[in-house]
């Protein structure tokens, strides 16, 4: 290439918007090598299967034989089943009894980390019940749970008070949102924590200059200051709660519960796509409990004015 059609090449490329140049760089190219895999991965178990979800939503699906294209019609069912709304209202009281009690409590406990002690092995005791499986973490709890054999019931007896059936129909469900909570509370704890440590010490002290005590300061300087935390956590909380599905498949397989108490919505979304074979309905289901989880996220995003921070 000549002197002279270097130049225009080089003019050429300089007259791109920014943005195409940085696309089109070698360092670009390099970055996109790098995430290749991981790209990879996303597309194959996550962008093609929610693709394929929102297909199947339209279709007839039996999961092994047939799909042909019904429209709307499992949608149009779907706002006249009795069985989801009742999945969601269950989902919803669980979300209800799970989300601000372990975030009070994540919250109580990262202040009083962040107080009292920094100390790593304290923080790693917090985290400990987080990475236990959440199955063993179910039975456990449902042993202590036991109305004739746990623990508890065998305190209460012992104290000649009444024994607690937790697994009955009605407290079935604050049971199972008692283990979720126990099991997750230290990993919100942690992000709680990191959070706390973005705050300046210098608020404080100028909050203790003009009067403020522990309280005040905790309302007025330390929640104003985590609200993006506490949106991240909230977003996540909520969106895992409408998703659970682990811990009422240990406590109620195959029946729902006593009563059908633990039918949660991911369970009605599993029985109808695994057991009565009716792929094409279940897949509407779970497209309605995305646009139900998207629009929460949204709100809890608009509320708490995530994209911005006090500290900026």
């Amino acid at each position: 290439m000549t002197t002279q059609a270097k130049s225009i090449e080089s003019m050429r490329v300089q007259a791109r918007p920014a943005w195409v140049r940085q696309w089109l760089s070698r360092e670009t190219f390099i970055a996109g090598l790098f995430i290749l895999p991981s790209l990879f991965g996303l597309m194959t178990f996550f962008v093609f299967p929610t693709l394929r979800g929102f297909y199947l939503s339209f279709t007839n699906s039996d999961l092994l034989t047939r799909a042909d294209f019904i429209g709307l019609d499992n949608y149009r069912k779907l706002i006249a089943d009795g069985q989801f709304w009742s999945s969601l209202q269950i989902t919803t009281y669980y979300v209800l009894l799970n989300i601000p009690f372990q975030t009070a409590l994540a919250l109580g406990l990262a202040t009083l980390v962040d107080r009292l002690t920094k100390s790593i092995a304290v923080r790693g005791v917090i985290l400990l019940p987080f990475l236990i499986p959440v199955v063993m973490v179910t039975l456990v709890w449902l042993t202590i749970f036991d109305f004739e054999l746990g623990p508890i019931n065998g305190f209460l007896h012992l104290a000649s008070l009444p024994k607690i059936a937790f697994l009955n129909q009605s407290l079935i469900i604050p049971s199972l949102a008692w283990i979720n909570t126990w099991r997750h509370v230290g990993y919100v704890t942690l992000l709680v924590f990191a959070g706390l440590q973005t705050i300046p010490k210098e608020l404080y002290e100028a909050a203790a200059i003009d009067g403020a005590g522990e309280w005040r300061s905790f309302w007025s300087v330390t929640l104003p200051l985590l609200r993006p935390v506490m949106a991240f956590v909230l977003v996540t909380s909520v969106i895992g709660s409408f998703q659970v599905w682990d811990s009422v498949a240990v406590a109620a397989i195959p029946s729902g519960g006593p009563g059908g108490a633990t039918r949660v919505i991911f369970w009605y979304i599993t029985n109808l796509a695994f057991t009565r074979f009716n792929m094409g309905y279940a897949a509407a289901v779970a497209v309605a409990l995305f646009l139900i989880s998207l629009a929460i996220a949204l709100v809890q995003l608009r509320w708490f004015r995530a994209n911005t921070s006090d500290l900026g």
